[in-house]
């Protein structure tokens, strides 16, 4: 019962992360030092090597830097950037590449989505929601967040993490 509860410790932020920003266009400081502060407690009590969990907290080191740095061209959000660190503690250094690529792919395809409804006029009946609004609006962004939870459940299923719960 115990290692069904970890194991879905990291699904359910993550889908915490992705609709807080679908319908709010913000991944809140707090959930991301959850799944940080989930990482370091379900690796502690899973045993993970040191060197297993230095390198995790290297590829969410290296997330993080180039995260900020696209931020900081305006491309992603902060949120975005800290979400995208943070799940990489969870893949690890192996993982954190096929990670990046599933969240690119998903990610661009969300984007081409919105950019095309985005065309269209909404609907009235759809008018009067007030978040649905905010994503048809084009001068906001694209809920990034997500495409990096759909990618992180992809790639969860290869981590050490899951594996040692499944075992």
């Amino acid at each position: 019962m115990f290692d069904t509860l970890m194991m879905l410790v990291f699904p359910v932020l993550m889908a915490f992360a992705a609709s807080s920003d679908l319908l709010t266009m913000r991944i809140s400081n707090r959930l991301v030092l959850a799944l940080a502060g989930a990482f370091v407690v379900v690796a502690l009590l899973l045993n993970l090597s040191f060197p297993e969990v230095a390198m995790s907290f290297a590829a969410a080191a290296i997330v993080l830097a180039v995260a900020f740095t696209f931020f900081a061209f305006g491309w992603i959000g902060g949120g975005d950037a800290k979400l995208a660190a943070a799940t990489a503690l969870w893949m690890g250094f192996g993982l954190t590449l096929p990670y990046l690529l599933y969240a690119a792919v998903l990610g661009g395809t969300l984007t081409l989505i919105f950019l095309a409804l985005r065309r269209f006029p909404l609907p009235p009946h759809l008018s009067r929601y007030e978040w649905i609004e905010r994503l048809h609006n084009s001068r906001n962004g694209v809920p990034y967040g997500i495409a990096l939870a759909a990618a992180g459940m992809m790639t969860y299923v290869h981590t050490p993490v899951f594996e040692r719960l499944v075992a």
